[in-house]
């Protein structure tokens, strides 16, 4: 099914690109299309001597439900050209094969190739921040958060051991990692704020204000003193193991796929948007 309008917006805002997932009909589900889409406004970003700060927020009620895992627009048969790495298409590949060549590019690629870009990026975030909508966020440098806003990785619920883009012990600390994904349970702003996940929390109606003012003073910034700033945390960050514990815990997601596929429904234990969300509330 088409999209009616752009499944992703872009515009400038001064020295700030405000990059916005546009499929508020579907709490801003992320398939492919929008996966590519968003790689092709943070290129523009980045591309542009102009913009020193890139915005990252979600249209309607909610930031990002995740994965799309049951819209009328999920697109996991289209073939996309591939630009987070070299494995081949998925399209014409079965099982395990199909599953970990597509995952490999449109998620952990992805995310990487993301948290890599020079530029710093805020995420404003709102209402539902939810599996593959956390690894949005959390390849944001800076994230603002509105008080309505809450945080979930319940997949450990189709018995796989959390989204492909696995920084949670980085982001929450192993203890508080291990209880958010065991439990499955939303974490609020104020929680988030708490554990040293999110930088700041305002009302809902100043959300978007205190993004961009966010964004204007790190902006003000010299951009070559920004992007080596970001690359110097970014690097302390992999020699505490991120990058080899991203690739080993990817490894135990498809492990769990693969279980499912054999003993389950599918390789998502039978588990869509509607009975996750039931089973959440």
């Amino acid at each position: 099914m088409a999209e009616e309008e752009p499944v992703v917006r872009y515009e400038r805002n001064g020295p700030t690109a405000v990059v916005t997932m546009n499929r508020p009909n579907y709490r801003n589900a992320q398939n492919s299309a929008m996966t590519y889409a968003l790689d092709d406004a943070f290129y523009r970003a980045c591309a542009d001597d102009e913009v020193q700060v890139i915005v990252l927020a979600g249209a309607g009620e909610h930031f990002s439900a995740g994965h799309d895992i049951g819209s009328p627009g999920r697109d996991v048969d289209v073939d996309y050209e591939r630009r987070a790495g070299l494995w081949w298409g998925h399209t014409d590949k079965a099982g395990g094969e199909s599953r970990f060549a597509r995952e490999q590019e449109v998620y952990l690629g992805m995310c990487r190739r993301w948290r890599d870009m020079p530029k710093p990026v805020v995420a404003s975030v709102h209402g539902a921040c939810v599996a593959g909508g956390l690894m949005l966020a959390w390849v944001c440098d800076v994230i603002v958060a509105a008080e309505d806003a809450f945080f979930a990785d319940p997949v450990v619920r189709m018995g796989i051991p959390g989204v492909e883009y696995f920084v949670h012990p980085w982001v929450l600390g192993p203890r508080i990692a291990k209880e958010f994904l065991f439990t499955g349970k939303r974490m609020s702003a104020q929680r988030a704020y708490e554990v040293g996940m999110v930088n700041r929390v305002v009302p809902r109606e100043q959300l978007t204000d205190t993004s961009l003012e966010l964004a204007g003073e790190i902006a003000a910034m010299p951009r070559f003193g920004l992007a080596l700033a970001k690359k110097a945390v970014n690097q302390a960050e992999d020699l505490m193991g991120r990058h080899s514990g991203l690739d080993s815990a990817f490894g135990l997601h498809h492990l769990a796929h693969a279980h499912n596929a054999e003993v389950e429904q599918d390789s998502l234990s039978g588990m869509d948007a509607k009975s996750m969300k039931r089973a959440a509330e």
